[in-house]
């Protein structure tokens, strides 16, 4: 049996150990590893637990695990006392993930391995997986503030379409026509705006675990921006207040119409809702990677993202300086332009106002190839 080497420090394993341990592997886990020998004698630490557990890995080695991990669980106990490894059961094969407290108040998600010869044999080796808890604390509390966002969201325009709903249905003989036209105008824009938020949490579920599907066609994309700036007109926008400059000959371009009509409308409604102005578009040629691709940007001539956020735009629950919405369009946006093969940017249009750039890649996909 060879020995057990970390970072240049050695122990030497008991006789019956069964794995051996080796830096090489250990190191690149993305979680902290500590092994207790038979004796409950540390014989292996990766750097992963010695930055978790804020020790140096020789001063751990050689060392009762009990002593350099005194876990204890939420009602103070020794965890070690009540799981007591060695001399517990033998049928015991290790316990699932659990959240157990340092000295100091550390928190730390544990994952224990069991290690035993055979079926009913005293166990040889405690594997250890420790896991810093504030990773999760901090998705813990990302998840809170969406489900709050989402409640406030969804309060506003359902409470206007429950009460416009009852109005009519019970005083329906009351009103005028207009006036009857009126109110269902406002239920279908605010169940539209409900939709809207369904269809941005899904999506962002979807790309969160890396499964949000586009399903590529022909398309040409200056129509689309023609067929959103008509949109806002019919809307009662002034057709004067938007631009368009498009190049003759564009690359042909495969995309999601459906994705690529929701980025749009992303865009250039922040750009009428939060800049002033002329909201200027362009469609261009450009390459990405070294391949043809085209690039749409969306300028307005309001007052600008300041650059030091120019990171945090594309983030959950970034609002600007004007508040309002979900804050989480832009990553929607992002996710669905990542998803094409594209990028997007943000950075000061020539007018001082914002402007957004996304590109997407030229040509059929490979597998349409």
């Amino acid at each position: 049996m060879g020995k057990v080497s970390v970072m240049g420090t050695e122990a030497r394993p008991s006789e019956d150990q069964a794995v051996t341990w080796d830096d090489r592997i250990g190191d690149v886990l993305p979680d902290g590893v500590v092994v207790a020998d038979a004796e409950a004698t540390v014989v292996y630490v990766n750097r992963r637990a010695a930055a978790i557990l804020g020790q140096d890995i020789a001063d751990m080695l050689g060392q009762d695990v009990r002593k350099v991990l005194p876990l204890q669980d939420s009602d103070a106990r020794s965890w070690w006392t009540c799981t007591d490894p060695w001399n517990g059961l033998n049928i015991r094969t290790g316990h699932r993930e659990r959240l157990l407290i340092l000295q100091g108040g550390h928190e730390v998600l544990v994952t224990a391995r069991y290690v035993r010869p055979g079926r009913n044999q005293p166990v040889t080796e405690v594997v250890l997986s420790l896991r810093d808890a504030e990773s999760r604390r901090r998705a813990e509390a990302s998840n809170a503030a969406l489900i709050s966002t989402v409640a406030h969201e969804l309060r506003s325009p359902l409470t206007s379409v429950k009460g416009f709903s009852s109005t009519l249905l019970h005083r329906w003989e009351r009103f005028t026509d207009d006036q009857k036209r009126l109110m269902l105008q406002t239920i279908e824009a605010d169940a539209d705006r409900v939709t809207r938020l369904i269809t941005e949490l899904l999506d962002i579920s979807r790309i969160d675990a890396g499964r949000l599907q586009v399903r590529r066609q022909p398309v040409d994309v200056t129509a689309v921006v023609k067929r959103h700036i008509e949109r806002f007109v019919a809307s009662g926008h002034d057709r004067e207040r938007f631009v368009l400059e498009a190049a003759p000959d564009l690359p042909e371009t495969w995309a999601d119409p459906d994705r690529l009509d929701q980025i749009l409308a992303n865009l250039m409604e922040n750009a009428v809702r939060h800049g002033d102005g002329t909201v200027s578009l362009s469609v261009m040629p450009t390459t990405q990677n070294g391949s043809e691709a085209i690039a749409v940007t969306v300028s307005d001539q309001g007052e600008g993202i300041a650059p030091e956020n120019y990171s945090l735009v594309f983030t959950r629950f970034w609002h600007g300086s004007r508040r309002g919405g979900t804050g989480l369009g832009l990553y929607v946006v992002r996710g669905l332009v990542e998803a094409h093969g594209g990028q997007i940017s943000v950075g000061a249009a020539r007018s001082g106002g914002a402007q957004f750039r996304f590109t997407l890649p030229s040509g059929a996909p490979e597998h349409l190839v």
